[in-house]
Protein backbone atom coordinates (compact mmCIF):
# COMPACT_ATOMS: atom_id res chain seq x y z
CA UNK A 1 0.00 0.00 0.00
CA UNK A 2 2.81 2.42 0.86
CA UNK A 3 4.56 1.66 -2.42
CA UNK A 4 1.36 2.40 -4.35
CA UNK A 5 0.81 5.64 -2.44
CA UNK A 6 4.41 6.60 -3.11
CA UNK A 7 3.89 5.90 -6.83
CA UNK A 8 0.72 8.00 -6.80
CA UNK A 9 2.52 10.83 -5.04
CA UNK A 10 5.39 10.75 -7.51
CA UNK A 11 2.97 10.76 -10.46
CA UNK A 12 0.94 13.66 -9.07
CA UNK A 13 4.01 15.71 -8.08
CA UNK A 14 5.54 15.12 -11.51
CA UNK A 15 2.33 16.24 -13.21
CA UNK A 16 2.09 19.36 -11.02
CA UNK A 17 5.73 20.33 -11.61
CA UNK A 18 5.42 19.74 -15.34
CA UNK A 19 2.21 21.79 -15.43
CA UNK A 20 3.76 24.62 -13.40
CA UNK A 21 6.84 24.75 -15.62
CA UNK A 22 4.73 24.64 -18.77
CA UNK A 23 2.41 27.36 -17.43
CA UNK A 24 5.31 29.63 -16.46
CA UNK A 25 7.04 29.21 -19.81
CA UNK A 26 3.82 29.79 -21.72
CA UNK A 27 3.01 32.93 -19.75
CA UNK A 28 6.52 34.36 -20.04
CA UNK A 29 6.70 33.62 -23.73
CA UNK A 30 3.16 34.88 -24.38
CA UNK A 31 3.90 38.29 -22.80
CA UNK A 32 6.96 38.84 -25.00
CA UNK A 33 5.14 37.51 -28.06
CA UNK A 34 2.13 39.76 -27.44
CA UNK A 35 4.36 42.83 -27.20
CA UNK A 36 6.19 41.88 -30.39
CA UNK A 37 2.88 41.35 -32.19
CA UNK A 38 1.70 44.77 -31.08
CA UNK A 39 4.95 46.26 -32.40
CA UNK A 40 4.33 44.57 -35.76
CA UNK A 41 0.79 45.93 -35.80
CA UNK A 42 2.19 49.38 -35.12
CA UNK A 43 4.57 49.02 -38.05
CA UNK A 44 1.72 47.91 -40.31
CA UNK A 45 -0.43 50.77 -39.06
CA UNK A 46 2.43 53.17 -39.72
CA UNK A 47 2.67 52.04 -43.32
CA UNK A 48 -1.10 52.16 -43.79
CA UNK A 49 -1.52 55.59 -42.21
CA UNK A 50 -0.27 57.34 -45.32
CA UNK A 51 -2.48 55.33 -47.67
CA UNK A 52 -6.08 55.70 -48.59
CA UNK A 53 -8.81 56.44 -46.11
CA UNK A 54 -10.56 53.10 -46.80
CA UNK A 55 -7.47 51.17 -45.76
CA UNK A 56 -7.20 53.22 -42.59
CA UNK A 57 -10.83 52.55 -41.69
CA UNK A 58 -10.44 48.81 -42.22
CA UNK A 59 -7.25 48.86 -40.16
CA UNK A 60 -8.96 50.62 -37.25
CA UNK A 61 -11.79 48.06 -37.39
CA UNK A 62 -9.27 45.20 -37.31
CA UNK A 63 -7.45 46.78 -34.37
CA UNK A 64 -10.71 47.23 -32.52
CA UNK A 65 -11.55 43.55 -33.11
CA UNK A 66 -8.25 42.67 -31.46
CA UNK A 67 -9.01 44.96 -28.49
CA UNK A 68 -6.15 47.22 -29.54
CA UNK A 69 -6.85 50.92 -28.82
CA UNK A 70 -5.46 53.45 -31.24
CA UNK A 71 -4.88 57.20 -31.40
CA UNK A 72 -3.39 59.83 -33.67
CA UNK A 73 -0.71 62.31 -32.74
CA UNK A 74 -1.19 65.50 -34.70
CA UNK A 75 1.51 67.88 -35.82
CA UNK A 76 0.44 70.41 -33.19
CA UNK A 77 1.22 67.90 -30.42
CA UNK A 78 -2.35 66.97 -29.65
CA UNK A 79 -3.46 63.34 -29.14
CA UNK A 80 -6.67 62.52 -30.94
CA UNK A 81 -8.40 59.37 -29.65
CA UNK A 82 -11.74 58.28 -28.35
CA UNK A 83 -10.24 55.76 -25.91
CA UNK A 84 -9.60 56.92 -22.33
CA UNK A 85 -7.00 54.14 -21.98
CA UNK A 86 -4.91 55.73 -24.73
CA UNK A 87 -5.16 59.15 -23.12
CA UNK A 88 -3.93 57.80 -19.77
CA UNK A 89 -1.19 55.64 -21.26
CA UNK A 90 0.43 58.13 -23.67
CA UNK A 91 2.44 60.91 -22.08
CA UNK A 92 3.92 64.13 -23.40
CA UNK A 93 7.33 62.52 -23.67
CA UNK A 94 5.90 59.89 -25.98
CA UNK A 95 4.29 62.54 -28.18
CA UNK A 96 7.51 64.52 -28.36
CA UNK A 97 9.52 61.42 -29.27
CA UNK A 98 7.11 60.49 -32.07
CA UNK A 99 7.02 64.02 -33.50
CA UNK A 100 10.80 63.97 -33.44
CA UNK A 101 10.65 60.91 -35.75
CA UNK A 102 11.33 58.22 -33.16
CA UNK A 103 9.38 55.01 -32.50
CA UNK A 104 8.12 54.36 -28.97
CA UNK A 105 7.83 50.86 -27.47
CA UNK A 106 6.95 50.67 -23.77
CA UNK A 107 5.18 48.72 -21.05
CA UNK A 108 3.39 50.59 -18.28
CA UNK A 109 1.00 50.11 -15.43
CA UNK A 110 -2.28 52.03 -15.75
CA UNK A 111 -4.79 51.81 -12.89
CA UNK A 112 -3.25 48.55 -11.76
CA UNK A 113 -3.25 47.00 -15.24
CA UNK A 114 -0.21 46.38 -17.41
CA UNK A 115 -0.48 47.86 -20.89
CA UNK A 116 1.73 47.72 -23.97
CA UNK A 117 2.35 50.96 -25.88
CA UNK A 118 3.64 51.22 -29.45
CA UNK A 119 3.88 54.56 -31.27
CA UNK A 120 5.25 55.31 -34.73
CA UNK A 121 5.83 58.59 -36.63
CA UNK A 122 3.83 59.12 -39.86
CA UNK A 123 3.51 61.98 -42.35
CA UNK A 124 0.54 63.48 -40.48
CA UNK A 125 2.29 63.25 -37.10
CA UNK A 126 2.11 59.81 -35.51
CA UNK A 127 -0.03 56.83 -34.57
CA UNK A 128 -0.36 55.18 -31.17
CA UNK A 129 -1.47 51.63 -30.33
CA UNK A 130 -2.28 50.60 -26.74
CA UNK A 131 -3.25 47.09 -25.62
CA UNK A 132 -3.91 45.70 -22.19
CA UNK A 133 -1.70 42.77 -21.31
CA UNK A 134 -4.79 40.84 -20.21
CA UNK A 135 -6.29 41.20 -23.70
CA UNK A 136 -3.00 40.30 -25.36
CA UNK A 137 -2.54 37.09 -23.41
CA UNK A 138 -6.22 36.14 -23.12
CA UNK A 139 -5.82 33.13 -25.41
CA UNK A 140 -2.69 32.11 -23.56
CA UNK A 141 -4.51 32.31 -20.22
CA UNK A 142 -7.23 30.12 -21.63
CA UNK A 143 -4.56 27.64 -22.72
CA UNK A 144 -3.00 27.81 -19.24
CA UNK A 145 -6.35 27.10 -17.63
CA UNK A 146 -6.77 24.12 -19.93
CA UNK A 147 -3.31 22.88 -18.93
CA UNK A 148 -4.15 23.25 -15.25
CA UNK A 149 -7.42 21.41 -15.79
CA UNK A 150 -5.56 18.67 -17.69
CA UNK A 151 -3.04 18.37 -14.85
CA UNK A 152 -5.84 18.07 -12.31
CA UNK A 153 -7.59 15.43 -14.41
CA UNK A 154 -4.29 13.54 -14.90
CA UNK A 155 -3.65 13.68 -11.14
CA UNK A 156 -7.14 12.38 -10.42
CA UNK A 157 -6.74 9.57 -12.96
CA UNK A 158 -3.28 8.69 -11.56
CA UNK A 159 -4.72 8.61 -8.05
CA UNK A 160 -7.62 6.41 -9.11
CA UNK A 161 -5.35 4.02 -11.02
CA UNK A 162 -2.88 3.96 -8.13
CA UNK A 163 -5.62 3.10 -5.66
CA UNK A 164 -6.87 0.38 -8.00
CA UNK A 165 -3.34 -1.07 -8.38
CA UNK A 166 -2.81 -0.80 -4.63
CA UNK A 167 -6.03 -2.68 -3.98
CA UNK A 168 -5.10 -5.39 -6.49
CA UNK A 169 -1.62 -5.71 -5.00
CA UNK A 170 -2.59 -5.38 -1.37
CA UNK A 171 -5.18 -8.15 -1.32
CA UNK A 172 -2.87 -11.02 -2.44
CA UNK A 173 0.02 -9.55 -0.47
CA UNK A 174 -2.10 -9.50 2.68
CA UNK A 175 -2.96 -13.14 2.04
CA UNK A 176 0.73 -13.90 1.56
CA UNK A 177 1.66 -12.10 4.78
CA UNK A 178 -1.07 -13.95 6.67
CA UNK A 179 0.19 -17.26 5.26
CA UNK A 180 3.77 -16.45 6.31
CA UNK A 181 2.61 -15.62 9.85
CA UNK A 182 0.60 -18.84 9.88
CA UNK A 183 3.71 -20.81 8.87
CA UNK A 184 5.70 -19.08 11.60
CA UNK A 185 2.99 -20.05 14.11
CA UNK A 186 3.42 -23.73 13.21
CA UNK A 187 0.55 -24.24 10.76
CA UNK A 188 1.79 -26.22 7.78
CA UNK A 189 -1.55 -26.64 5.95
CA UNK A 190 -1.04 -23.39 4.06
CA UNK A 191 -2.03 -23.06 0.41
CA UNK A 192 -2.21 -19.76 -1.44
CA UNK A 193 -4.18 -19.29 -4.69
CA UNK A 194 -2.12 -18.20 -7.70
CA UNK A 195 -3.85 -14.85 -8.18
CA UNK A 196 -2.67 -11.32 -8.89
CA UNK A 197 0.28 -9.97 -10.87
CA UNK A 198 3.06 -12.27 -12.02
CA UNK A 199 5.42 -11.22 -9.22
CA UNK A 200 2.77 -11.79 -6.55
CA UNK A 201 1.93 -15.19 -8.06
CA UNK A 202 5.64 -16.08 -7.88
CA UNK A 203 5.69 -15.15 -4.18
CA UNK A 204 2.55 -17.22 -3.54
CA UNK A 205 4.07 -20.23 -5.28
CA UNK A 206 7.26 -19.78 -3.22
CA UNK A 207 5.20 -19.76 -0.01
CA UNK A 208 3.36 -22.91 -1.13
CA UNK A 209 6.68 -24.58 -1.94
CA UNK A 210 8.08 -23.54 1.43
CA UNK A 211 5.02 -24.92 3.24
CA UNK A 212 5.39 -28.23 1.40
CA UNK A 213 9.10 -28.41 2.18
CA UNK A 214 8.42 -27.69 5.85
CA UNK A 215 5.74 -30.39 5.97
CA UNK A 216 8.11 -32.89 4.42
CA UNK A 217 11.04 -31.87 6.63
CA UNK A 218 9.01 -31.97 9.83
CA UNK A 219 7.49 -35.32 8.89
CA UNK A 220 11.00 -36.70 8.39
CA UNK A 221 12.09 -35.21 11.71
CA UNK A 222 9.14 -36.82 13.49
CA UNK A 223 9.90 -40.17 11.89
CA UNK A 224 13.56 -39.78 12.79
CA UNK A 225 12.78 -38.93 16.40
CA UNK A 226 10.40 -41.86 16.65
CA UNK A 227 13.06 -44.14 15.22
CA UNK A 228 15.75 -42.83 17.57
CA UNK A 229 13.37 -43.08 20.51
CA UNK A 230 12.64 -46.70 19.63
CA UNK A 231 16.34 -47.49 19.28
CA UNK A 232 17.10 -45.86 22.61
CA UNK A 233 14.23 -47.55 24.40
CA UNK A 234 15.16 -51.08 23.31
CA UNK A 235 18.67 -51.21 24.88
CA UNK A 236 17.51 -49.12 27.84
CA UNK A 237 14.78 -51.67 28.52
CA UNK A 238 17.28 -54.51 28.37
CA UNK A 239 19.80 -52.73 30.59
CA UNK A 240 17.10 -51.75 33.08
CA UNK A 241 15.59 -55.25 33.19
CA UNK A 242 18.86 -57.07 33.68
CA UNK A 243 20.06 -54.48 36.21
CA UNK A 244 16.90 -55.00 38.27
CA UNK A 245 17.43 -58.76 38.13
CA UNK A 246 21.03 -58.38 39.31
CA UNK A 247 20.00 -55.94 42.05
CA UNK A 248 17.28 -58.26 43.32
CA UNK A 249 19.56 -61.28 43.23
CA UNK A 250 17.31 -63.35 40.99
CA UNK A 251 20.10 -64.11 38.50
CA UNK A 252 21.87 -67.39 39.25
CA UNK A 253 25.58 -67.00 39.97
CA UNK A 254 26.56 -69.00 36.92
CA UNK A 255 24.58 -66.60 34.65
CA UNK A 256 25.91 -63.33 36.06
CA UNK A 257 28.73 -63.14 33.51
CA UNK A 258 26.31 -63.75 30.65
CA UNK A 259 23.90 -61.09 31.94
CA UNK A 260 26.80 -58.67 32.39
CA UNK A 261 27.86 -59.28 28.79
CA UNK A 262 24.34 -58.49 27.58
CA UNK A 263 24.25 -55.29 29.65
CA UNK A 264 27.67 -54.30 28.30
CA UNK A 265 26.64 -54.93 24.69
CA UNK A 266 23.44 -52.88 25.07
CA UNK A 267 25.39 -50.07 26.78
CA UNK A 268 27.85 -49.99 23.87
CA UNK A 269 24.93 -49.90 21.49
CA UNK A 270 23.58 -46.90 23.37
CA UNK A 271 27.02 -45.31 23.36
CA UNK A 272 27.30 -45.76 19.60
CA UNK A 273 23.87 -44.23 18.99
CA UNK A 274 24.58 -41.25 21.24
CA UNK A 275 27.97 -40.80 19.58
CA UNK A 276 26.36 -40.74 16.14
CA UNK A 277 23.82 -38.18 17.31
CA UNK A 278 26.61 -36.02 18.70
CA UNK A 279 28.63 -36.29 15.48
CA UNK A 280 25.57 -35.33 13.46
CA UNK A 281 24.96 -32.32 15.70
CA UNK A 282 28.60 -31.23 15.48
CA UNK A 283 28.50 -31.32 11.68
CA UNK A 284 25.83 -28.62 11.72
CA UNK A 285 27.76 -26.42 14.13
CA UNK A 286 29.72 -23.41 12.91
CA UNK A 287 32.76 -24.26 15.05
CA UNK A 288 33.25 -27.75 13.56
CA UNK A 289 37.01 -27.95 13.17
CA UNK A 290 38.65 -29.17 9.97
CA UNK A 291 42.44 -29.02 9.63
CA UNK A 292 43.47 -29.31 6.00
CA UNK A 293 46.80 -30.69 4.95
CA UNK A 294 48.49 -32.51 2.09
CA UNK A 295 47.46 -36.17 2.32
CA UNK A 296 48.43 -39.26 0.32
CA UNK A 297 45.21 -41.21 -0.12
CA UNK A 298 47.09 -44.41 -0.92
CA UNK A 299 48.92 -44.35 2.43
CA UNK A 300 45.72 -43.45 4.29
CA UNK A 301 43.87 -46.31 2.56
CA UNK A 302 46.64 -48.77 3.49
CA UNK A 303 46.31 -47.81 7.17
CA UNK A 304 42.55 -48.16 7.02
CA UNK A 305 42.72 -51.60 5.36
CA UNK A 306 45.16 -52.90 8.00
CA UNK A 307 42.75 -51.94 10.79
CA UNK A 308 39.59 -53.23 9.14
CA UNK A 309 41.16 -56.45 7.85
CA UNK A 310 41.49 -57.74 11.42
CA UNK A 311 37.87 -56.90 12.26
CA UNK A 312 36.57 -58.37 9.00
CA UNK A 313 38.60 -61.56 9.41
CA UNK A 314 36.60 -62.44 12.52
CA UNK A 315 33.50 -62.82 10.31
CA UNK A 316 35.37 -64.30 7.32
CA UNK A 317 35.02 -61.21 5.12
CA UNK A 318 38.16 -60.47 3.06
CA UNK A 319 39.22 -56.82 2.74
CA UNK A 320 41.16 -55.85 -0.39
CA UNK A 321 42.99 -52.66 -1.35
CA UNK A 322 42.86 -51.53 -4.98
CA UNK A 323 45.31 -48.64 -5.29
CA UNK A 324 47.97 -47.43 -7.72
CA UNK A 325 51.70 -47.86 -6.87
CA UNK A 326 52.19 -44.08 -6.79
CA UNK A 327 50.79 -41.58 -4.27
CA UNK A 328 47.47 -39.83 -4.91
CA UNK A 329 47.64 -36.43 -3.23
CA UNK A 330 44.78 -34.30 -2.03
CA UNK A 331 44.22 -31.45 0.42
CA UNK A 332 42.03 -32.68 3.26
CA UNK A 333 41.82 -33.43 6.97
CA UNK A 334 43.17 -36.99 7.34
CA UNK A 335 41.38 -37.62 10.66
CA UNK A 336 37.98 -36.51 9.31
CA UNK A 337 38.45 -38.45 6.07
CA UNK A 338 39.43 -41.53 8.05
CA UNK A 339 36.27 -41.06 10.15
CA UNK A 340 34.19 -41.02 6.95
CA UNK A 341 35.93 -44.16 5.61
CA UNK A 342 35.41 -45.92 8.94
CA UNK A 343 31.72 -45.14 8.69
CA UNK A 344 31.56 -46.64 5.20
CA UNK A 345 33.56 -49.71 6.30
CA UNK A 346 31.28 -50.22 9.29
CA UNK A 347 28.23 -50.00 7.04
CA UNK A 348 29.72 -52.45 4.54
CA UNK A 349 30.90 -54.96 7.14
CA UNK A 350 27.45 -55.05 8.74
CA UNK A 351 25.69 -56.24 5.58
CA UNK A 352 28.42 -58.23 3.79
CA UNK A 353 28.04 -62.01 4.23
CA UNK A 354 30.97 -64.30 4.96
CA UNK A 355 33.13 -64.94 1.94
CA UNK A 356 32.01 -61.80 0.08
CA UNK A 357 34.69 -59.09 -0.26
CA UNK A 358 34.98 -55.48 0.79
CA UNK A 359 37.19 -53.39 -1.51
CA UNK A 360 38.78 -50.04 -0.75
CA UNK A 361 39.81 -48.47 -4.06
CA UNK A 362 41.89 -45.35 -4.66
CA UNK A 363 42.51 -43.75 -8.04
CA UNK A 364 43.16 -40.40 -9.68
CA UNK A 365 41.02 -38.81 -12.35
CA UNK A 366 41.51 -35.44 -14.07
CA UNK A 367 41.32 -32.94 -11.22
CA UNK A 368 39.87 -35.46 -8.75
CA UNK A 369 41.15 -37.92 -6.17
CA UNK A 370 38.73 -40.86 -5.82
CA UNK A 371 38.19 -43.16 -2.85
CA UNK A 372 35.63 -45.96 -3.11
CA UNK A 373 34.28 -48.50 -0.62
CA UNK A 374 32.62 -51.44 -2.40
CA UNK A 375 31.08 -54.54 -0.87
CA UNK A 376 29.58 -57.86 -1.89
CA UNK A 377 26.47 -57.46 0.26
CA UNK A 378 22.82 -57.26 -0.81
CA UNK A 379 23.36 -53.81 -2.29
CA UNK A 380 20.88 -51.02 -2.87
CA UNK A 381 17.93 -50.59 -5.18
CA UNK A 382 17.86 -47.77 -7.73
CA UNK A 383 15.27 -45.96 -5.61
CA UNK A 384 17.64 -46.07 -2.63
CA UNK A 385 20.50 -44.20 -4.31
CA UNK A 386 19.07 -40.63 -4.20
CA UNK A 387 18.11 -40.95 -0.50
CA UNK A 388 20.97 -43.10 0.75
CA UNK A 389 22.48 -40.27 2.83
CA UNK A 390 19.25 -38.97 4.34
CA UNK A 391 18.83 -39.61 8.04
CA UNK A 392 17.06 -42.87 8.81
CA UNK A 393 15.58 -43.48 5.33
CA UNK A 394 17.43 -46.73 4.57
CA UNK A 395 17.11 -47.67 8.23
CA UNK A 396 13.31 -47.57 7.99
CA UNK A 397 13.27 -49.41 4.65
CA UNK A 398 15.48 -52.30 5.70
CA UNK A 399 14.84 -52.64 9.41
CA UNK A 400 13.80 -56.24 9.96
CA UNK A 401 15.02 -57.18 6.47
CA UNK A 402 18.79 -56.96 7.00
CA UNK A 403 21.12 -55.91 9.78
CA UNK A 404 21.03 -52.14 10.24
CA UNK A 405 22.88 -49.66 12.40
CA UNK A 406 21.61 -46.46 13.94
CA UNK A 407 20.36 -44.95 10.68
CA UNK A 408 22.79 -42.04 11.04
CA UNK A 409 26.10 -43.41 9.74
CA UNK A 410 25.68 -42.50 6.07
CA UNK A 411 24.29 -39.08 6.98
CA UNK A 412 27.42 -38.44 9.05
CA UNK A 413 29.64 -39.57 6.16
CA UNK A 414 27.84 -37.20 3.80
CA UNK A 415 28.25 -34.28 6.23
CA UNK A 416 31.95 -35.03 6.79
CA UNK A 417 32.75 -35.22 3.08
CA UNK A 418 30.92 -31.99 2.41
CA UNK A 419 32.89 -30.26 5.17
CA UNK A 420 36.06 -31.55 3.48
CA UNK A 421 35.05 -29.88 0.23
CA UNK A 422 34.21 -33.11 -1.57
CA UNK A 423 31.21 -35.12 -2.71
CA UNK A 424 29.98 -38.62 -2.00
CA UNK A 425 27.49 -40.68 -3.96
CA UNK A 426 25.96 -44.14 -3.73
CA UNK A 427 25.84 -46.70 -6.51
CA UNK A 428 26.11 -50.35 -7.46
CA UNK A 429 29.43 -52.18 -7.16
CA UNK A 430 31.02 -54.75 -9.45
CA UNK A 431 31.18 -57.07 -6.42
CA UNK A 432 27.39 -57.24 -6.41
CA UNK A 433 26.69 -54.95 -3.46
CA UNK A 434 26.78 -51.23 -2.76
CA UNK A 435 29.40 -48.71 -3.86
CA UNK A 436 30.12 -45.40 -2.09
CA UNK A 437 32.38 -43.00 -4.00
CA UNK A 438 34.13 -40.05 -2.34
CA UNK A 439 35.54 -37.39 -4.65
CA UNK A 440 38.09 -34.84 -3.42
CA UNK A 441 40.16 -32.24 -5.28
CA UNK A 442 43.39 -33.66 -6.66
CA UNK A 443 46.64 -31.81 -5.89
CA UNK A 444 49.98 -32.20 -7.58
Amino acid sequence: MRISLLSIGIAVITAVIAGALATGLIRTNSTATAHRNLAKLADVTQSAADNRLVAQVRLRQALQGLNVRSGIIRKNGRLATRWPLVERAVGDSDISAVLAGNAVSSTRSIAGSTVFIEARPVAAGGIVLVERRADAVAQTERAVRRIVLAVLIAGAVATALGLLVAWRLARPLRRTAAAAHSLAAGNRDVTLPAQGPTEVVAVSEAINTLAGALRHSEARQRDFLLSVSHDLRTPLTAVSGYAESLAEGVVPPDEVAQVGGVVLAEAKRLERLVGDLLDLARLGAQDFRVQFGRVDLVALAQDSVRVWSDRAASVAVPVRLDAPPVPVWTSTDPARLRQALDGLFDNALRVTPSGAPIVLAVRAEPGLAIVEVRDGGPGLQDADLPVAFEQGVLYERYRGVRQVGTGLGLAIVHGLVQRLGGTVEAGHSAEGGARFTVRLPLTS
